[in-house]
């Protein structure tokens, strides 16, 4: 087994397959017992958030009688005796749904609820923030058209009162209160390890309904059905509200239903798994937007059931970011109930299909108690178009059926870069996997297995490397690897050699079984959960805080491609642990994530990646020099140049004009925090704001002069190009008769007076053309009479001297004058955007360059592409002239979010 490069430990331990789950933020999730931990794998050991999960009452979906809690489909219901309920799934949704644009976190619990959670990013605490009840607004509508099933024949009418546990109560059956308390029944769902197909769960009690923060106050829960009336006759029942167990009962009226009914009722509130698609984006003319330059933007999430049926809740992006408490509202729609399966849904796996086609498709697959893979595929327009809820826009193209009815486990759907093309993997509770490899436009599915892969329950899969490798787990506390050549899946040994310093904790070797594995977003390492054999353990001290670990493992080393013989050349010296090999297999498959974070869609998070070129730069920093400068070379040189440091640079310099946006983001990132890491980000902020190479004062090593050179012309090019946007935009804004004022989740050309001084300042270095358009824009405010003040003479926030400006970077205000001498000067940070001085409120933060943004930046910086003409005479057409803002670093591309104290979580990108 290979080694880990670290490791933390957690105080509860997983039940359930899939425990462990890896967002676009850089924060992993580890459903453990009643607790759901969030870490930061850059900071294992450093603060964690929580989210504890807490009883809640049954719903008043029905009574039945007394002599029918013995049915069978009852019983499992009634003999439950869970103190209290755990988590069964956990997913992240993309980047962009949170409220401050980071992800949610839907959590599923043994109860069947299912939940929203946002990070805490204004309430300073380490809870995580509960978002939505999605159960609450499930009952809501099931309860509205009154369960109806016409499987089911109504049940006899009946005046009996009936308590708070659905059954109707024998007055004469007089006990003691003790006595009572022994027959209690809890209703809350049988905590099984197993994929049993049996109704276990009695449907949960009335709670009050939460609605999305910035929507209003909680609505009270009905029971009557509404526009449509019930065919059963309602009996009174009494409920208690919370833990109020003094107060007087309310009343509670319900229908009296057969147990099959209640168990059918109880199954559709039963959620198993929870899974989100992608981030699905619609133009106005497919969504019919009033907005010509508008679109839609939301994601859906699937919810598996123990009825079979999945229901899916379209939840919009919010209409603009924020970090304060003032919240946009985020809209959350029920748009379908599909009937996937005939029995409990166990897996569900979503994926956007590459094809040719206008509209995005999404891929899911479905996996059942019962054996059977169904695979769908769903039309971005036709999920606006959803009307009817018993109608789900999704479409089969495939069912797989297990002839031995054994349980799917696990799923795990990618698709490739090749057009229509997706590769499933199935992993079951008998401990085998198989591959299917499909082409959605003609609706073929080739089979590559099944492999007996593991004696137990396959927990966990996870797919690397555009689909070439496939990892596996088990509950018999294997972890496997697999690499797929053609229609074939060959096990393959994880690479044991690691680059760095290996785990040294203390933690102690006695797993019994791991519950879970994810791929890091850049694919180079992988996490997977474990829980320990508490017999081994000491009873008195490690027993009692560790139960479980999270394990990070190094997969750079796998040989991806079938590499030819002149790739195999190689002039730097084999590392110890290391053979020649498994460096070009390293420097490959850095080399291919990199590449793949040149695509401006996918978010910016390289922390597997600088780690691994820090752990190489420790004991080998030629081989580091060796890979990037065969990363730029690839990348930003388009002759053929000696590979050196020394030749590479400067022509990397002579091609920034030429590069897109996204290429000089990974550029800053990797000087930043692979080559210059010792060096705080503000220190660096102050050097290059007079750097130049002859400059003896920053560093005695001449190749950091040639990367701190690199990364003054990077940061500069991408200051000229928002420079150059904002006064295109500018004088777009100024011939436009419309109102230019802002709005909120709208970019708007702030910072003008600055901007000007700015080229002013630095009018030997910045492009003619920018010098021309800056001319430009003074004429036509001129023209116009438009007088800035506010900007051309900013105030200190704190003494309101006024504050000159001399730099982007920070403004020094010049102290209130008092008898006679000037008072204390103040620094104040500029905004990364605007160059304005930021105001005393909650700022967004870069956590690589350190700079503060008060007002967010355009989408379309983001998104210049590569050969980008140097032409600042663009401007968007008056028809569409709204441009949404990002909440990204315009310097480094990643994330921006609200700073956080140290003993708080937050994630870091980098």
């Amino acid at each position: 087994m290979a080694s880990r490069f670290q490791a933390v430990t957690l105080v509860d331990s997983p039940s359930y397959p899939n425990s462990i789950a890896w967002s676009d933020e850089n924060l992993i999730a580890v459903a453990s017992g009643h607790l759901v931990t969030i870490l930061n794998p850059a900071l294992p050991f450093g603060p964690r958030g929580l989210i504890s999960i807490n009883r809640s009452e049954p719903y008043p979906i029905g009574a039945v009688k007394r002599e029918d809690l013995a049915s069978g489909c009852l019983l499992p219901t009634t003999l439950n005796r869970d103190p209290r309920p755990s988590v069964r799934s956990v997913s992240w949704s993309n980047l962009g749904m949170a409220p401050n644009s980071g992800c949610f976190l839907a959590v599923c619990t043994t109860e069947g609820r299912v939940k929203l959670y946002r990070p805490p990013f204004c309430d300073f605490c380490a809870e995580w923030i509960e978002v939505l009840d999605l159960t609450d607004r499930l009952y809501d509508y099931l309860a509205s058209i009154s369960f109806e099933d016409p499987d089911i024949p109504p049940s006899e009418i009946s005046n009996e009162p009936v308590t708070n546990h659905g059954y109707v109560d024998d007055p004469t059956d007089s006990v003691s209160v003790k006595e009572q308390k022994r027959r209690k029944v809890n209703n809350f769902g049988v905590r099984n390890a197993g994929l049993e197909t049996s109704c276990d769960q009695i449907s949960h009690g009335p709670s009050p309904s939460l609605e999305l923060e910035g929507q209003g106050p909680p609505k009270g829960r009905c029971t009557k059905s509404g526009g449509r009336k019930s065919s059963h006759q309602i009996v009174p029942a009494t409920r208690g509200r919370g833990r109020s167990a003094k107060k007087p009962p309310e009343v509670c009226i319900l229908p009296l239903i057969t147990a099959d009914q209640y168990a059918s009722r109880s199954a559709m509130l039963s959620s198993l798994v929870v899974a989100w698609s992608p981030l699905l984006k619609l133009s106005s003319r497919i969504c019919g937007a009033p907005e010509i330059n508008s679109s839609i933007r939301f994601s859906l999430l699937a919810v598996g059931s123990k009825s079979g049926k999945i229901s899916f809740w379209r939840i919009n992006v919010p209409e603009y970011y924020s970090i304060e408490q003032s919240l946009a509202p985020t809209r959350v729609e029920l748009i379908g109930i599909l009937k996937a399966h005939s029995s409990w849904v166990t897996a569900i796996s979503c994926a956007l299909l590459a094809s040719d086609s206008s509209t995005p498709q999404v891929l899911l697959a479905t996996g059942s108690s019962d054996g059977s893979v169904r695979i769908w595929i769903g039309h971005g327009e036709e999920f606006l178009k959803s009307t009817e809820v018993n109608n789900a826009p999704f479409y089969p193209l495939k069912e797989i059926v297990n002839i031995y009815a054994v349980p799917v486990s696990v799923l795990s759907l990618m698709p490739t870069q090749s057009l229509h093309k997706m590769l499933l993997a199935v992993g079951r509770t008998s401990g085998a996997i198989e591959v299917w490899i499909g082409d959605t436009s003609v609706k073929t599915f080739d089979k590559a297995g099944p492999y007996d892969a593991h004696d137990q329950v396959v927990t966990g899969l996870a797919w690397a490397f555009d689909g070439c490798f496939l990892y596996s787990c088990s509950q018999d506390n294997f972890v496997r690897s697999w690499s797929l050549r053609g229609s074939s899946l060959s096990e393959m040994p994880i690479p044991s050699s690691s680059p760095g310093l290996r785990s040294v904790s203390d933690m102690p070797d006695v797993f019994i079984s791991c519950l879970g594995l994810v791929v890091s977003p850049s694919n180079l390492a992988v996490a997977m959960v474990r829980s320990f054999d508490v017999n081994q353990l000491d009873h008195m001290y490690e027993a009692r805080l560790q139960k479980a670990a999270v394990e990070f493992f190094w997969i750079g080393g796998h040989q991806k491609d079938i590499l030819s013989n002149t790739s195999l050349e190689f002039d730097i010296e084999p590392l110890p642990g290391f053979t020649e090999k498994e460096l070009v297999y390293w420097e490959s498959n850095i080399l291919w994530s990199l590449k793949q974070y040149e695509h401006w869609d996918k978010p910016l998070v390289i922390w597997d990646i600088v780690a691994a070129l820090l752990a190489f730069k420790w004991s080998a920093p030629d081989y580091v020099d060796h890979v990037l400068v065969k990363w730029l070379s690839s990348s930003y040189v388009d002759v053929h140049v000696e590979r050196s440091i020394g030749k590479v640079l400067p022509h990397v310099c002579k091609s920034f004009c030429k590069a897109a946006s996204r290429q000089l983001h990974l550029l800053n990132i990797i000087c930043r925090q692979v080559i210059l890491p010792e060096l705080k980000a503000d220190e660096i902020n102050s050097n290059l704001l007079n750097f130049t190479v002859d400059n003896p004062n920053f560093a005695q090593d001449k190749q950091h002069k040639l990367w701190m050179d690199l990364l003054s012309r990077s940061e500069k090019e991408l200051r000229e190009r928002l420079v150059g946007f904002s006064f295109s935009a500018y004088r777009s804004f100024a011939s436009n008769s419309a109102t230019t004022s802002s709005e909120p989740g709208y970019w708007y050309p702030f910072g003008m007076a600055q901007m000007e001084q700015w080229v002013a300042n630095n009018n030997h270095q910045v492009h003619d053309q920018l010098k021309v358009v800056a001319t430009e824009i003074k004429t036509c405010k001129r023209s116009r009479c438009i007088e800035l003040a506010e900007e051309d003479k900013e105030q200190c926030s704190y003494c309101s001297a006024p504050v000159p400006f001399e730099s982007p970077e920070f403004g020094v205000c010049r102290g209130m004058e008092s008898n006679g001498s000037s008072g204390q000067k103040h620094k104040l940070a500029r905004c990364a955007v605007t160059m304005q001085v930021c105001p005393i409120t909650p700022l967004w933060l870069c956590k690589c360059c350190q700079r503060w943004i008060s007002k967010l930046a355009p989408e379309s910086l983001f998104k210049m592409p590569q050969q980008h003409c140097l032409d600042y005479k663009f401007s968007p057409e008056p028809s569409s002239i709204k441009v949404a803002s990002k909440p990204q670093c315009p310097f480094c591309g990643i994330l921006l979010q609200r700073s956080q104290p140290e003993f708080l979580l937050s994630p870091l990108p980098v």
